[in-house]
């Protein structure tokens, strides 16, 4: 009896020690490895022009964000108000990050980079130095100065190119149709007179002369315009005029459609890196300060042109997968960090996303390998939350908790397969008819990139970094998998 006894202890032993030890096992799987994460940071942003508001936000974000972000125009130049923001958001355990625009003065950005001293140093992360770059050449005008030929060249919304020889009083517009205009200005206090050429591609040449004289309190204008055609008519209003030349006397059309600058999607790529560059003059020493920006488009040459950190503006759309790719391809490569920026959903009424799509997207982005998820916060009522409401403001607690300090979450991760696009090919994919730099309509090869783009983001997902045939950022055997836009995926 006593050995049936013992017998069945036993049992009962191995039992308990095999069932402790699927649980301890089980236990263990459950909770996982503590995974390693990099730096990041939540923050939202203050555009309005109120200490007590920016004071009031800071109040409500404070527990579960660690990033103020003072976007503000008005308080640029109000060096105390911006002081005394930055003060409080530090004691209240907030890094901060400052606003400048190259709008404002040499010295309005280089006082900015002093406040920091003031209000702790070490919560300082860098000047947030104008925004949406990329997305200004494709959709705004946007200009490039040419200071050793004294040039102004300005790509406009429409796509035409401005040229401005300033020593002359010369202007050429390239319009996507292929027309050209010029103008010639000469003027004295009594006088003005202008010659305009207009340029069609089939030949034909316009040419308009006009002549202002002051009589007194009033001005008399004369003018004429002349039609010149390839085959060497020459009409006036209709008329044929036999004592006004030929089109010889003209530069053909082709040598001036030639003469224009930026024709080639390499030069474009250079000059809107150099324009960057140039803007970023006003910040002085830029190797003491990290420069910031967000954008929507564009980001490989942002990083090009020496900005640290890029948030990539996400609006709630389909599109953001795409955005994710770009912006991470282009940080990777170029060895910077990258975050995002969570916008409005919609422009007209302004409003923001939805607090669900937000948390989505902070989500992502953090596994992603995002290091910074910031909530535009623009106040068009002058109220501290603006845009921000108790949806969104419950979306960033809830990412701050489940994720940001969550151990079994991580964002020390990089993107494993590429997809390499043409060098130089600066086209805003936003769609299927988006774009060239804002100046060319897609081109032979647009096609064939978007099916590329579309099929490697179904295929590798968020493992893809989307990023540029660039001799200075050499591929080699940073992924796994490389495709290039031309090839079968």
């Amino acid at each position: 009896m006593k050995k049936r006894l013992a017998t069945i202890l036993s049992l009962v032993i191995i039992i308990v020690v095999v069932v402790s030890a699927f649980v301890v096992i089980d236990s263990f799987r459950l909770a996982g490895p503590v995974a390693s994460k990099k730096p990041f940071y939540v923050g939202v942003t203050y555009c309005g022009d109120n200490v007590t508001e920016a004071e009031q936000l800071i109040d409500k974000v404070k527990s579960y964000t660690n990033l103020l972000v003072l976007q503000s125009g008005p308080l640029i130049e109000d060096i105390n108000a911006t002081e005394q923001i930055c003060s409080y958001a530090v004691k209240a355990g907030l890094e901060i990050i400052l606003y400048c625009s190259f709008d404002y003065s040499n010295w309005t950005c280089a006082s900015l980079l002093n406040i920091p001293q003031a209000c702790g140093g070490d919560h300082f992360l860098g000047l947030y130095y104008n925004d949406e770059t990329g997305g200004k050449m494709l959709d705004e005008e946007f200009p490039f100065y040419n200071h050793n030929a004294n040039v102004l060249v300005t790509k406009m919304p429409d796509g035409s190119l401005n040229v401005e020889y300033l020593s002359n009083n010369t202007m050429f517009v390239f319009y996507p149709s292929g027309e050209i205009s010029e103008q010639c200005f000469q003027s004295s206090p009594n006088s003005s007179s202008s010659q305009t050429y207009l340029y069609f591609s089939n030949g034909t040449i316009s040419y308009t002369t006009s002549n202002s004289i002051s009589e007194g309190t009033s001005w008399r204008t004369i003018s004429q315009t002349l039609i010149y055609q390839p085959n060497g008519t020459v009409t006036d209003n209709g008329t044929v005029v036999t004592d006004a030349g030929n089109i010889l006397q003209f530069e053909p059309y082709r040598e001036v459609w030639d003469s224009r600058p930026l024709a080639t999607y390499a030069e474009v790529a250079s000059a809107y890196v150099n324009a960057d560059q140039y803007m970023f003059g006003s910040i002085g020493n830029q190797t003491a300060v990290k420069l910031f920006t967000s954008d929507y488009a564009l980001y490989w040459f942002d990083y090009r042109a020496g900005y640290d950190t890029v948030f990539a503006e996400l609006f709630g759309r389909q599109t953001d997968a795409q955005t994710l790719a770009l912006v991470r391809g282009a940080s990777d490569m170029q060895g910077k960090s990258w975050g995002v920026m969570i916008e409005p959903a919609s422009q007209s009424p302004l409003s923001m996303q939805t607090g669900t799509q937000m948390y989505n997207e902070m989500k992502q982005a953090y596994e992603d390998g995002a290091e910074y998820a910031v909530a535009f916060n623009y106040s068009p009522d002058n109220n501290a939350t603006g845009l921000l409401q108790k949806q969104q403001f419950a979306a960033l607690q809830k990412f701050w908790k489940d994720i940001v300090q969550n151990h079994q979450v991580t964002n020390n991760v990089m993107g494993k397969d590429a997809l390499v696009l043409p060098s130089d090919y600066g086209w805003g994919m936003r769609n299927q008819n988006d774009t060239i730099w804002g100046m060319w309509q897609p081109d032979n090869e647009s096609q064939q990139v978007w099916n590329a783009v579309q099929t490697s983001l179904h295929k590798y997902g968020s493992k893809l970094d989307i990023i540029y045939d660039d001799p200075a950022y050499p591929v080699g055997d940073r992924y796994q998998h490389v495709y290039y836009w031309n090839q079968t995926i």
